[in-house]
């Protein structure tokens, strides 16, 4: 079974960044404790502090539908982070191996 490469890209509410930043951190430790997560990374742009970028890679598409179900996302994701940005996209990839 395939691995799955997520990208999820966040763009801060102008403002929010102490709020939220520490969340991510939570939010990235969490994630890396589940059974099916490869790795969790969050990136803040060097050009623009508004915008960060979360690079998590799971074992297969039912571990990130784990993880979407997880305590953590709900409360973390859905509850305190979202409302505190102006936008949020979500991407995934079937992840190649090399």
């Amino acid at each position: 079974m395939a691995e799955l490469q997520v990208i999820a890209r966040y763009t801060l509410s102008a403002g929010k960044e102490e709020e939220v930043l520490p969340l991510l951190a939570r939010l990235a430790e969490a994630s890396r404790a589940e059974p099916g997560n490869i790795s969790f990374g969050v990136y803040r742009s060097l050009a623009d502090p508004q915008d960060v970028v979360l690079l998590e890679r799971y074992a297969s598409p039912e571990a990130f539908a784990a993880h979407r179900e997880s305590p953590h996302f709900n409360g973390l994701v859905l509850q305190r982070i979202v409302p505190l940005l102006d936008g949020r996209a979500v991407e995934t990839y079937e992840a190649q191996q090399a």
